[in-house]
């Protein structure tokens, strides 16, 4: 198996797992625990869904597939801002998982352009 796709497979499993902890940390009262099931939905799909895309059957699922973990970091990063915004959890607690979503938008919106063949000018 290559490297890089046994890389991806581990670090967004990491990331679930990260999302995990994180949820098993909030208040299960209230808006944390509100905030903690959305996160834990869409922070736990990434991981899911890449390995879905692994697995696809053409470049065009492919790319849908990696959408989708997209549409969930994003969402990921949307829950972690109203988590530190409502004072839920500190900034810095949160930091490192936020930069992380950061990266592997990074790397999915480098490998979604290159299937497409979108070049960046």
């Amino acid at each position: 198996m290559n490297k890089d796709l046994v890389n991806m497979k581990m670090r967004t499993k990491d990331f679930a797992l990260r999302v995990i902890r994180l949820y098993t940390a909030l208040p299960k009262r209230g808006e944390g625990e509100v905030l903690g099931k959305q996160i834990f939905r869409s922070g736990t799909s990434v991981g899911a869904q890449f390995r879905e895309g692994v697995r696809s059957k053409s470049k065009a699922d492919l790319i849908n597939k990696l959408e989708g973990c997209l549409q969930e970091l994003e969402e990921t990063q949307y829950w972690l801002e109203l988590l530190i915004d409502a004072e839920i959890i500190d900034k810095k607690r949160l930091e490192p998982l936020y930069q992380e979503s950061d990266e592997l938008i990074s790397i999915f919106v480098t490998i979604v352009k290159k299937l497409k063949g979108i070049h960046n000018s």
